[in-house]
Order: C-alpha cells, then structure tokens, then sequence
C-alpha cells in the first residue's frame, strides 16, 4: 500500500524526494521534426546540384550549365556575330538495313570565334565530315526514328567537332535537312 503519512504542510514534493515528471511537450519535442523537415529539402538540393547534375553532364560531355552559360560565353568567347558553316549533303547507309537504307542530313556549324572560326572549320573540313559520316552511319533506323534522336545527333556532333577543333569552338548544330529513304 502507499505511503499514508502526510507531508508537512510547508515542504514541497521536491523537497521530499519525489520527483515531478516533466512535461512532453514543448520546444524539445518539436526540435527533430522541425530539423528533418528544415534540412532534408536542404539536402536533397545540395546533393542534386553538386552530386547528380554534374554527373549528368560529365556523362552526357556537357561543360556547362545553361544558366552559367550565358554568363561564361561572354568570358570565354570574344563577343561578335557568330559564325556559321554549313555541312551539306552528308549521304550514309543506315545501320543494321545492308545497304538498302540511306540517311541524308545537312547541317549548319554555327560558332562565334570570327573569322579564326571559319577557317579553322575549313582547313579540318574533311575530317569533320569523316567524323559526322561515321556517327551518323552508326545509327540503326529504330534509333532515327526515337523521340528526340536529332537532338542526340546534335549533341554527338558538337562533341565530336569540339574534340577534333581542339576546344569549345562550336556552340550550336543546326539540321537543315534530314531525310531517310
């Protein structure tokens, strides 16, 4: 049975040894929800901007973000008109089809290195050639026919030109024809 003694009237509960509980609620109980939810956007925006989106790039051979690229094309290129050169008339056969599939694409080089620009595309005119004709010819007729394939091929082409000009000189492709028969 409990303790029937009376407690003097002046002493508190305290005093007496017996400890009043503490109240649950309160700031304190609050503190990890209001953490989890304060730092888990937090987290996940640091960990897609600098984990995830330069992996993507790094895999997709992309340098820069658009956002940053605006203000580093104004660094890196010298301000000007840009440049275009076209590539007309690159025929190949389609992957996969033995011959009797042929592509027929067109396309116009635009960059904004001056006249440097032009040359430097003239003088490795048939390489540039060799190399879009390969990429091309790479590609099977279920590849050509996929949603957003002609942005591949952009994408293909303006890394493949980069790498043979020696830079970030090409900055926009441009399929002016595109025919498969």
């Amino acid at each position: 049975m409990a303790d029937d003694r009376k407690k003097p009237e002046g002493e508190s509960a305290e005093a007496a040894g017996e400890a009043k509980p503490k109240s649950a609620g309160g700031l304190a109980a609050w503190l990890p929800l209001i953490i989890a939810v304060v730092l888990m956007p937090v987290l996940a925006f640091g960990m897609t901007k600098f984990v995830i989106v330069p992996q993507l790039q790094k895999s997709l051979g992309i340098k820069e973000t658009p956002a940053a690229g605006a203000k580093g094309a104004a660094k890196s290129a010298p301000e000007g008109k840009k440049f275009s050169v076209p590539f007309n008339k690159l025929l190949v056969n389609v992957a996969g089809t033995m011959g009797s599939r042929y592509l027929l694409v067109s396309v116009t080089v635009v960059g904004t290195g001056g006249e440097e620009y032009k040359k430097k595309l003239e003088e490795d005119d048939a390489q540039l050639r060799d190399m879009a004709m390969g990429a091309l010819s790479s590609k099977t007729l279920s590849d050509l026919e996929k949603p957003g394939s002609r942005n591949l091929i952009r994408t293909e082409l303006i890394n493949g030109f980069n790498n043979i000009l020696g830079g970030d000189i090409v900055k926009e492709i441009y399929i002016t024809e595109f025919g498969i028969q």
